[in-house]
């Protein structure tokens, strides 16, 4: 009962599996670089989750041919929007955080973040 459960739901497992492993990424790597790309695998499996949600058999994108307005023959482009939008949004963060990783690596010359606040605290002495 369970396999089949896991088969059913094939894509939402996928997700759930990837967000796992860019949390466990984000959590345990001292490496700034591999934090960005834990965070970014992170926010892949929230899309792949999104669009995955969104999706409906047999129905096509909300685009009206022929004059047929009958709402069960398109998805929902709610999710879509959704995801265009925190991908625009992700985007942006990832290159935020690695224009702040470059600073770091200038003023530091290291991306271990065990090494940056070692020397921080060396500076306030």
């Amino acid at each position: 009962m369970f396999g089949s459960n896991l088969l059913a739901n094939l894509e939402e497992t996928v997700a759930i599996i990837l967000f796992g492993i860019g949390f466990t990424t984000l959590l345990f790597n001292r490496n700034i670089i591999k934090k960005i790309i834990g965070f970014n695998i992170m926010d892949s499996s929230v899309f792949f989750f999104l669009a995955s949600m969104g999706y409906i058999d047999n129905r096509v994108a909300p685009i009206i041919i022929g004059g047929n307005t009958s709402a069960e023959l398109y998805i929902n482009p709610i999710p879509s929007g959704l995801v265009l939008t925190g991908i625009v949004v992700s985007v942006s963060v990832t290159a935020m955080m690695l224009a702040l990783s470059i600073r770091l690596y200038q003023r530091y010359h290291s991306l271990n973040m065990d090494e940056i606040y070692m020397f921080a605290q060396e500076e306030d002495l």
